[in-house]
């Protein structure tokens, strides 16, 4: 039965909600004595008094229970904790794929060139060196891309252009030399061989000799008539170049003017055009279009180098994924470098020759004084003055013919 409450005053009646039957005591069970007789004034059950529990929207008697006032039940966003979390998440995958990206393409490197087995060698100057050479090398071609390619089917491979690059504390440098330079062979050790070839004094176009022992030969004959002591070697075959450029979306070009050459398979009119693979293969390989030949070509091959370089190392190749893995697979799975090349001083050697086009550095040809039986002749006393000037680092001011 209700609970009335006797001793509220005449009158007053008040009836209690009847307790629930777990908490009624037990029949048997002794009940503890009340204060001051049947009622204790000094208990509140909560009921008819207006008190609401758990202060509710603008009350004052709640308490706080970090879960911000008037949205029980959800927590505050903790966006400092999110935002850190979130930036150390970003750096440690970047980290994890950078690291990851370097042994990946560190070990696609094919160290084939071995400088230790250059005799005779100029001192070291300032600067680094690197002799950049493209080869007709033809290997694994099918013969359907050396038709659409316009390479021809010769064996074996010679040196189609060869460009030195200092890369200075005055900007990078880039000199072509004419494959048809006239120069002398030196004596030089065999690359397979290992045997001791005296020099005679027998002159030869430059390019002969790569054709006659390979790139420790073409080193040795560069440093010998230049004295310029050459750091690495890099060199990338006609299938390679296609591919890089193919793998970028193709290098926008601005000709001067129109260009045709059955030999080389150009066709290009004048002005703004992007070039693909086998169009730019074909524009680099171009000699007969121009009055000089030889040296009007090697300015398009370091134009054209240079803005290909310029082009790549853009964020939409660099940040794109879908775009830099290829692009450095093509470049990395055709590249010959020296044994002591690593992918930094690749790098390197790629963002100075990045430099050369964005008006940091210079380009010229090697100077030339003359011809000798067809062999373009360097210019004795500019060369010197050149070669001084990279050793020591110094800005260039020598100038082509």
């Amino acid at each position: 039965m209700p609970q009335v409450r006797r001793d509220a005053g005449p009158g007053y009646q008040r009836h209690e909600p009847p307790m629930p039957a777990s908490m009624s005591p037990r029949r048997g069970a002794s009940v503890p004595p009340q204060q001051s007789q049947g009622y204790d004034d000094s208990y509140d059950d909560g009921y008819n008094t207006g008190q609401v529990y758990g202060g509710g929207r603008g009350g004052g008697g709640g308490y706080d229970d970090g879960y911000g006032p008037g949205r029980p039940g959800r927590p505050r966003p903790q966006w400092g904790k999110r935002i850190k979390w979130t930036v150390i998440t970003l750096v440690a995958v970047l980290a994890v794929t950078s690291v990851a990206t370097y042994f990946w393409a560190d070990g696609k490197l094919r160290r084939k060139v071995d400088l230790s087995k250059v005799i005779d060698r100029p001192e070291t100057g300032d600067g680094t060196n690197y002799l950049i050479v493209g080869s007709d090398s033809r290997a694994g071609m099918t013969a359907e891309q050396k038709r659409k390619l316009h390479t021809g089917s010769a064996e074996g491979k010679r040196t189609d252009s060869m460009m030195i690059l200092h890369d200075g504390s005055n900007g990078p440098t880039l000199i072509s030399l004419p494959r048809d330079s006239d120069v002398e062979i030196p004596t030089y050790v065999g690359s397979d061989s290992g045997k001791k070839y005296p020099g005679t004094g027998r002159h030869t176009k430059l390019n002969a000799a790569y054709a006659e022992d390979g790139p420790e030969l073409l080193v040795r004959t560069i440093e010998y008539n230049t004295k310029l002591h050459i750091d690495h070697y890099v060199e990338i075959g006609f299938a390679g170049f296609a591919n890089i450029v193919d793998a970028i979306g193709g290098v926008e070009m601005d000709l001067p003017k129109a260009i045709k050459d059955k030999d080389s398979g150009a066709d290009f009119p004048a002005g703004k055009q992007t070039l693909n693979g086998q169009q730019a293969l074909a524009y680099v390989r171009t000699r007969h279009a121009f009055a000089q030949q030889d040296l009007d070509r090697t300015k398009n091959q370091q134009k054209f180098l240079a803005t290909l370089a310029s082009q790549t190392a853009t964020p939409a190749t660099v940040l794109n994924p879908f775009k830099l893995y290829p692009t450095m697979g093509a470049g990395l799975d055709t590249l010959i470098v020296d044994k002591d090349m690593g992918l930094w001083s690749l790098g390197s050697m790629f963002f100075a020759m990045k430099g050369v086009t964005g008006g940091e550095g210079k380009s010229m040809n090697m100077p030339v004084s003359g011809s000798n039986g067809g062999n373009l002749v360097w210019d004795k006393t500019k060369l010197r003055q050149l070669v001084q000037q990279l050793n020591n680092d110094e800005k260039v001011t020598v100038s082509s013919n």
